[in-house]
């Protein structure tokens, strides 16, 4: 579930291993260059945690983060 912490969309991704979580980060790559719109993200082993926000309206919560997230969602 995205949580909305410190004006930024939060979710914590876990996979099966770590082949898996990188395969996962490349797709939500793909889709965040067509959209133009960067998440911050880190990736330890099996685990990704995303934040999204839009650096171009002041690092605060809008459309275009909640439309990135819908398609982390369904991958």
């Amino acid at each position: 579930m995205w949580q909305e912490i410190d004006h930024k969309l939060c979710k914590t991704f876990t996979f099966q291993d770590f082949s898996s979580a990188i395969a996962w980060m490349n797709k939500a790559a793909a889709i965040a260059e067509q959209m133009d719109h960067h998440p911050e993200w880190t990736n330890i082993y099996n685990i990704i945690h995303v934040k999204l926000y839009t650096h171009t309206s002041g690092d605060i919560i809008t459309e275009k983060d909640y439309l990135l997230a819908k398609q982390m969602d369904a991958l």
